[in-house]
């Protein structure tokens, strides 16, 4: 890609921008932030170390929303992060008038880019985006499943003792306590995990996926969890960039798919040129459902409070 914009230049934000400089994602990368001050520190100092990583990519900074002007992808990781003791959904009511910004800055600025949410909480983010920008739901879409399954397979590689790069996971529903760890599906070295786990070994994992982000929270206290972030968005970012149609979880705008529309669900997907090109179908047994039908009707509540509190804005 000739240009990708980063709008929020936190943590998470100044992660992600290490990764994609470094590995020359992009011949351009902006970091945008209200403090613009801070933003262009940011770029410059990430820049310098790209440049002696032997990166030719740009890092520009600065707070201006014509900085989007011609990006083709644009990430978006502003707002304010969870605190301990807080859900996502206890920072919507600030994330999201935030979010109703940037989207009128990427429509008057950078209308034909692709838009990846990150900002929480991300299910319902995701779909406040799409919902304001009239893309198809190939070109706004979230992260939080490449994370999610990034923390799982570190969990299953701590009880198995085997190597990370064997094991194969995958983790669907919502970006929370109700998110759904497919654990039929998760392998090593394309054994079953279930050869290797006892049922009570596996559903630890799958309680410690679910609260993989609140325990990095509680434990740092001061800040939530960005590295692992960043380079979640940035294996999205490559994909697209580098057109690699790679099957990952991305918050998807369903459209009938898992018998749900109009929701934007944690689900695999192809991600390629276009952005997200397919909604992988997968067939889930009868525990698999009930969770994931559980997952979207929390995800679907946390919605309409959205639009309630959009109503009352």
């Amino acid at each position: 890609m000739d240009k990708i914009a980063i709008v929020g230049a936190g943590m998470v934000g100044e992660a992600t921008a290490q990764i994609i400089a470094r590995q020359e994602l992009c011949r351009e990368l902006m970091l945008i932030d209200v403090l613009g001050d801070l933003a262009q520190g940011k770029a410059l100092d990430i820049w310098q170390a790209a440049v002696e990583s032997g990166s030719d990519t740009w890092v520009y900074g600065g707070g201006r929303a014509a900085l989007l002007e011609d990006s083709e992808l644009v990430v978006v990781s502003a707002g304010v992060p969870r605190k301990p003791g807080q859900s996502r959904q206890d920072v919507l009511v600030t994330n999201l008038p935030i979010i109703d910004g940037i989207m009128r800055d990427i429509g008057e600025h950078a209308p034909d880019a692709v838009v990846l949410v990150v900002s929480n909480p991300v299910d319902v983010l995701t779909y406040r985006a799409w919902q304001l920008s009239e893309r198809s739901r190939s070109r706004v879409f979230g992260q939080a499943g490449v994370l999610d399954t990034a923390r799982m397979k570190c969990f299953i590689a701590e009880e198995t003792g085997f190597s990370a790069r064997d094991i194969s996971a995958l983790v669907m529903g919502g970006h929370g306590d109700s998110m759904v760890p497919l654990m039929r599906y998760c392998t090593v070295g394309s054994v079953p995990l279930s050869h290797f786990l006892t049922p009570d070994q596996i559903r630890r994992i799958v309680e410690r996926t679910r609260k993989g982000g609140g325990e990095i929270l509680g434990l740092k206290t001061h800040s939530s969890a960005y590295d692992a972030p960043g380079v979640a968005i940035a294996q999205m970012v490559d994909a697209i960039a580098n057109g690699r149609n790679r099957i990952l979880p991305a918050v998807a705008i369903l459209e009938g798919e898992y018998g749900r529309s109009d929701i934007a669900m944690g689900v695999p997907c192809m991600l390629g040129d276009e952005g997200l090109e397919r909604v992988i179908e997968l067939e889930l047994n009868e525990e698999e459902r009930t969770m994931f039908d559980a997952s979207a009707d929390q995800v679907a509540r946390d919605i309409e409070e959205m639009k309630a509190i959009v109503a009352k804005l």
